[in-house]
């Protein structure tokens, strides 16, 4: 049993292979070689007046491997002066640390292979899931990005997107001038590019191949009209692009499934945390702290699945005037499989990684 860092997983998974794995699991859904189960989120009152602690999960298999994620979190929706929440904030024990980890396993005979940290991990398969989106339905010459956020998650998917077109020129708006000026000068200098920070979304997406919304906004970040023919979109999370920009959209096509379909019951609501849906107690007061999506809000747009989409069920982009997007979301659990796998591979070839004795989580006792 083999306890694996961020850092080991920072030194050993590269970019190219975590897009590569993630594209062959993903292929595995529609031949059912692959496995996943979309995300659950569990809801409970935190000791502070305004958070709420949320647990979510999300499991696959593939190749061998099984991995379940795991994330403890506390919880706040922020709400701009009209009351209507903008963004969500999260941490685990105290602001500036988290709590996640990936149990892996051995489908074979059920061994447990290895504990990792999902820091580095998360924001790899995050971005590699973009790069994969932009290969199959961005143009074939697209070189220029209009970023829309300068965070960790917008950093990766510029490498990621690098490894799938011959990026040269960037446009970078975030809310704060200081970090997408910091975010033109480090990224311009890591990944050699041309940088340009600008002082808005509409002015980054201005004459961009490639749009990329990378944010923890709650509501749609840039506006249908801002859309030019030939145009590629792919998002972070499920409010950046809302239901007038869906409909702008040539060819659209969802990475996976991220949410059960549940009826609301046994303390299932699927409109709590703005509409992601999860497992919820607490009062009604308690409750107040939590976002909840009205009945025409919220991710519920459907859209066709990758998996469909390489099975050839449903087509992909078919002339360069196309506004084409991927919604980066769903097959979480089967990301943390392949790339975990992946990186577990290679710490057992190099030798790296926390070796514990694998008898620590076995037992006598039929379970």
């Amino acid at each position: 049993m083999l306890i694996i860092n961020n850092e080991i997983v920072e030194e050993l998974l590269d970019m190219q292979t975590c897009i590569d794995v993630q594209e062959a699991a993903f292929r595995g859904l529609a031949s059912r070689a692959s496995v996943m189960r979309p995300r659950i989120d569990v809801y409970a009152p935190s000791q502070w007046d305004d958070s709420y602690f949320r647990w979510g999960s999300m499991e696959g298999a593939c190749n061998g491997f099984f991995a379940i994620r795991i994330k403890s979190d506390i919880m706040s929706w922020p709400k701009n002066e009209q009351g209507e929440v903008v963004n969500q904030n999260k941490f685990c024990i105290e602001p500036g640390t988290y709590c996640g980890l990936i149990y892996l396993f051995s489908t074979k005979n059920g061994e447990p292979l290895a504990i990792m940290n999902d820091g580095i991990l998360q924001h790899m398969r995050v971005g590699g899931g973009a790069a994969i989106g932009a290969k199959y339905l961005a143009r074939e010459n697209a070189e220029t990005i209009g970023m829309i956020g300068s965070g960790g998650m917008a950093r990766t998917y510029l490498e990621a997107l690098k490894c799938v077109r011959d990026i040269k020129s960037v446009k970078v708006f975030s809310r704060t001038p200081a970090n997408r000026k910091a975010y033109a000068e480090e990224m311009g200098d890591e990944l050699e590019l041309q940088i340009e920070p600008v002082a808005s979304a509409e002015e980054a997406m201005k004459g961009a191949d490639i749009v990329c919304s990378c944010t923890d906004s709650m509501v749609p970040t840039f506006d249908a009209d801002w859309l030019e023919p030939g145009m590629f979109v792919v998002n972070l999370n499920d409010f950046e692009v809302g239901a007038a920009q869906i409909e702008r959209f040539d060819i659209a096509i969802r990475q996976g499934n991220e949410k059960l379909k549940i009826p609301d019951g046994y303390g299932f609501m699927n409109a709590v945390g703005g509409g992601t849906g999860g497992y919820v107690a607490g009062s009604d007061e308690e409750l107040e702290r939590v976002p909840f999506a009205e009945s025409e809000d919220g991710p519920r747009h459907v859209l066709p699945s990758f998996a469909e989409l390489i099975a050839g069920d449903v087509p992909g982009r078919t002339d360069d005037d196309q506004i084409t997007y991927y919604e980066n979301q769903g097959n979480n659990g089967l990301q943390f499989a392949s790339c975990g796998g992946a990186v577990y591979l290679r710490c057992k070839e190099l030798g790296l990684g926390n070796e514990i004795p694998t008898e620590w989580f076995l037992e006598n006792i039929r379970n």
